[in-house]
């Protein structure tokens, strides 16, 4: 210790106090930052999206508090892409990660006893070393970085875990596999595997031979004791406690409701009271489950109720004011595993079928809801029409928090709608590619949506929709707009660069 500062005059060590405690005022305070990424959630899943079944109201809330965006869209119709697009600010047709790839020659990897075995099993092909992320951009802002739920980028002993790409903290699923079950045999918390006290039903296990489908203990083996969901909720408050006390990011990536059916009986019957009897789905597809529709609705609300939860700690922390909370969803509904997504119409206005929603590239797979809550920041009970995508959230957080990402990206900050600026930069356009269900690639444009379906059997005609007059693409204009057509030509060849992984290359677009 310097013994001088004994000798100071108490008014002078006061004044020195009172400075340093108005600077600390002055600086401005770095919001913490929540995005909640739902997993094959409509675009009108949601009570204030225009869902009429299923009850919503925590996440109506968000955007009765906040912002709502009606034209935002995925960077890709499925998962693992989704994610890294969101978290890279890159489209498709540059992102390293443009399709579900399982990365199969490791082995059987659908096996799921031989993959809790094995953790070279687990896991889908991984982001390399250096990704810049939106995890790394916030740790170099000072941010405490975590992510719940779903990963997919990475298996757990690659370069691309969690841990390795920008977070501080991880606790959920490593592999989109195994988030085929909300009761696995163990998840991931950091770098370690979390044993769990359930017993090992693989996905895509049938009813036991001569099982009677109608009665209710026939799906015993369905619901088991460690249910994921409630478990990754509680490691979620907890991360809240533990870094209260400075700016944190959390990225949670809740694998709700994607299938297999697997909701908290209270829910469930809740659901059955209000649909009422129900036929049982027993295709081997997931798990098969007494109510599927009924379920599927409790799913979205027992997600709806953990969002409540969120939302009351940060009250209780006294956190609330200064956190910046995003809802969104990954891709459009499934069509499978029980979810009967036209029956809830879970894209509206959008078709939301086998074709049209998860997995292509049509606006029942790609439209996906947005709401920003930013108490103070974001007005109340606004909306926007902006044509934004996952990509421009990095660009949006990075611009929040000050940082500046290296290279070029392809999203852009909306920053100025959340904030009621005019100023806002827009998209010339929307790119998206994906290589599967066919190979297809899509672009947005204002009023005009192109598409290219069937692209592996060498089919690339463009299909041309006013979204203005034909919102479910049904009248493609192709022939009555050619210089549309060619201009979207022009952009799928600008934007498309051939992937260094072959799985992702599309040959009949010169890989």
């Amino acid at each position: 210790m310097n013994k001088s500062i004994l000798y100071l005059p108490a008014s002078l060590l006061l004044f020195s106090a009172c400075q340093n405690q108005q600077t600390r005022k002055m600086e401005p305070q770095k919001p913490n930052i929540i995005y909640i990424l739902a997993d094959d959630l409509g675009y009108a899943d949601l009570g204030c999206y225009g869902q009429t079944k299923i009850e919503t109201p925590n996440i109506d809330a968000l955007a009765k508090n906040g912002m709502r965006f009606t034209q935002h869209y995925t960077s890709a119709p499925v998962c693992a892409p989704a994610r890294c697009m969101l978290l890279t600010g890159l489209h498709s047709g540059h992102a390293q990660i443009r399709g579900n790839d399982e990365w199969g020659d490791r082995g059987d990897v659908w096996n799921f006893e031989a993959m809790a075995e094995d953790p070279n099993l687990e896991g889908q092909r991984p982001l390399k070393p250096g990704t810049q992320t939106i995890g790394t951009l916030l740790q170099q802002a000072g941010y405490k970085t975590g992510i719940i739920g779903k990963w997919g980028l990475g298996g757990p002993l690659t370069e691309g875990i969690p841990n390795k790409q920008g977070f501080d903290f991880f606790y959920g699923y490593n592999c989109q596999r195994q988030a085929h079950t909300f009761f696995p045999v163990h998840l991931w918390k950091n770098t370690g595997k979390v044993p769990l006290n359930n017993k090992m039903i693989p996905p895509h296990t049938d009813l036991k031979e001569g099982a009677d489908p109608y009665a209710p203990e026939s799906y015993n083996d369905f619901w088991l004791t460690d249910y994921a969901a409630e478990l990754m909720q509680i490691e979620l408050i907890q991360f809240i406690k533990d870094n209260k006390e400075q700016p944190f990011f959390m990225y949670y990536a809740n694998p709700i409701p994607h299938v297999p059916l697997q909701a908290p009986k209270r829910w469930v019957d809740y659901y059955v009271r209000k649909f009422g009897d129900e036929e049982p789905y027993t295709k081997n597809s997931y798990f098969p489950h007494r109510y599927p529709r009924a379920a599927y609705a409790a799913m979205v609300s027992y997600f709806d109720e953990q969002v409540g939860e969120l939302v009351a700690i940060l009250k209780e922390l006294g956190l609330y004011e200064n956190t910046l909370i995003i809802f969104s969803s990954d891709n459009g509904p499934s069509y499978t595993g029980g979810t009967d997504s036209p029956w809830f119409d879970s894209a509206k206005p959008f078709k939301s079928e086998h074709g049209w929603g998860k997995g292509f590239v049509h606006e029942g797979g790609i439209r996906v809801p947005m709401i920003a809550q930013w108490p103070g920041k974001i007005d109340a009970g606004t909306e926007t029409n902006l044509i934004s995508a996952h990509y421009d959230v990095l660009p949006t957080l990075c611009e929040i928090t000050g940082i500046q990402p290296a290279g070029s990206l392809d999203g852009i900050s909306f920053l100025p709608t959340l904030l009621g600026k005019k100023e806002q930069k827009e998209h010339d356009f929307l790119y998206w590619e994906f290589p599967a269900s066919g190979g297809q690639q899509a672009v947005r444009m204002g009023k005009w949506k192109g598409i290219r379906k069937d692209i592996f059997k060498g089919d690339l005609h463009i299909r041309l929709y006013n979204l203005d007059v034909d919102i479910q693409e049904q009248d493609d204009v192709s022939t009555q707009h050619p210089e549309i057509v060619q201009k979207i030509e022009s952009i799928f060849a600008q934007e498309h660069t051939p992937s260094t992984n072959e799985r992702f290359r599309i040959k009949q677009l010169g890989d």
